[in-house]
């Protein structure tokens, strides 16, 4: 059976759900997906997004340690320059409490140039402040008294994970995959040639990283009518790749979404499937983590329930 996990970014649809309907449904399935075999959560990161994208990953995953027992919180990622590097440890490391020790955490550079704007950075400071962010939480995670930009610094509590909790990193190119073989413990990437480059640098350093792993479609829907889902789906699978492939044009950086004209080029590009229980089945096997992402592109709540409720009892039984 491969590893299953949600993922939730939260953005709205113009004219739909409100963004307390979807903050409520996102906690709601996280309790639902804990008490049904579900490994963890993934939760993303942008700021200033005129559709409301999740900007403070860290408070919705306090709200669903609450409601949950076994679930990882996975933040995918935490984009490291905007951050004040000292908070992001502390606030972590309270999470990890309150969790039981279940938070992991993936760094990234970032690489949308209106947020570097937003908080006063420099996007040619991303390579050094990811770096700094990754020390920083480090030292700051081991308890002891350390010294952060010439200034006496001490984080407390300590997480309850030791020697700290996971800390992998994000990225679109080779630098940023040699830097996580040094750096981190893990390398978050569709790439496989990039992921090669991770898994080199790190056995390199004496590291034992995990062998690659595709990753699962961006996002798969259940349905009994599946034509009949899509006339749903659809506005919101364009208005996700749009968004998002912007991001990606403008940054001339590597991504899964691209920018479409029509619900056919959205269909014809694999990245949005909405499948039968029996299709599902097929393609959830041939994965070792597969991914939901219910509330994509702000999906109505009760229509993301129904789709994520049916792979629940017809699809995840016969995995």
């Amino acid at each position: 059976m491969p590893t299953l996990s949600l993922r939730f970014d939260l953005r709205a649809f113009p004219g739909g759900a409100s963004h307390a309907a979807l903050y409520e449904a996102a906690i709601g399935m996280a309790e639902y997906a804990d008490s049904h075999g579900f490994h963890g959560v993934a939760l993303s990161e942008h700021h200033g997004v005129a559709d409301g994208y999740l900007p403070s990953p860290i408070v919705l995953a306090g709200a669903m340690a609450a409601r949950t027992e076994t679930l990882r919180l996975q933040f995918m990622a935490i984009i490291a320059p905007l951050h004040d590097p000292l908070r992001l440890a502390e606030d972590i490391a309270v999470l990890d409490n309150i969790s039981g020790g279940r938070i992991d955490v993936t760094v990234a550079g970032g690489y949308v140039p209106f947020e570097f704007e937003m908080f006063g950075r420099n996007m040619k400071d991303r390579p050094r402040l990811t770096e700094e962010a990754i020390a920083t939480l480090k030292a700051a995670w081991s308890g002891e008294p350390f010294e952060f930009r010439g200034r006496q610094a001490r984080v407390t509590p300590r997480p309850v994970q030791q020697p700290h909790p996971p800390i992998w990193m994000g990225g679109s190119v080779s630098a940023a995959a040699k830097r996580a073989g040094r750096l981190a413990d893990g390398f978050i990437t569709h790439r496989e040639d990039l992921y090669q480059i991770y898994f080199d640098a790190a056995k390199a350093l004496g590291k034992n990283p995990w062998p690659f792993s595709a990753a699962s479609p961006g996002f798969v829907y259940v349905a009994e009518d599946v034509e009949a889902a899509w006339k749903v789906i659809g506005p919101h699978a364009m208005h996700e790749t749009n968004s998002y492939g912007e991001w990606v044009a403008a940054a001339g950086t590597d991504g899964r979404f691209v920018q479409v004209g029509s619900l056919e080029e959205v269909r014809a590009g694999g990245a949005y499937l909405v499948l039968t229980p029996d299709e599902c089945v097929t393609l959830a096997k041939s994965f070792a983590n597969f991914s939901l992402h219910p509330l994509m592109g702000g999906l109505d709540p009760e229509f993301a329930w129904k789709g994520l409720k049916l792979f629940v009892e017809r699809v995840m039984p016969r995995l």
